[in-house]
């Protein structure tokens, strides 16, 4: 599967404030009619935005998965299925078949933006 990392920013979206999100967690936001989990690593300073919507059975779930890191790399894990997937890029890390879309976030003034392509 080929993977779906947004890189072409048109437009910054502004998803909600800084606050809004958990520390070192996922939170969904909506953002042009799509569902979009956006991740908070608090302890490193790091933000991920991906599809919401788990690829394995599209429950909208990514959000709530476990959240970690193996050898440096990001990752959440579905909380249904328990698939994981690379905060980074979007691959599924326990099986090839699946794939997440990945977006830009930047923070500016206290609020968290996601890259639209």
């Amino acid at each position: 599967m080929e993977t779906q990392v947004i890189t072409t920013v048109k437009e910054w979206v502004k998803a909600a404030a800084v606050e809004d999100f958990p520390q070192n967690g996922g939170a969904a936001v909506l953002i042009n009619g799509e569902q979009i989990a956006v991740f908070n690593f608090t302890n490193e300073g790091r933000w991920y935005a991906t599809q919401n919507r788990c690829p394995h059975k599209g429950e909208m779930a990514i959000s709530r998965g476990l959240t970690g890191d193996s050898d440096g790399l990001h990752k959440v894990a579905c909380p249904f299925h328990k698939k994981t997937f690379s905060l980074e890029d979007g691959k599924c890390l326990t099986d090839e078949g699946y794939q997440l879309k990945t977006y830009p976030v930047k923070i500016e003034d206290g609020f968290v933006y996601v890259g639209i392509e």
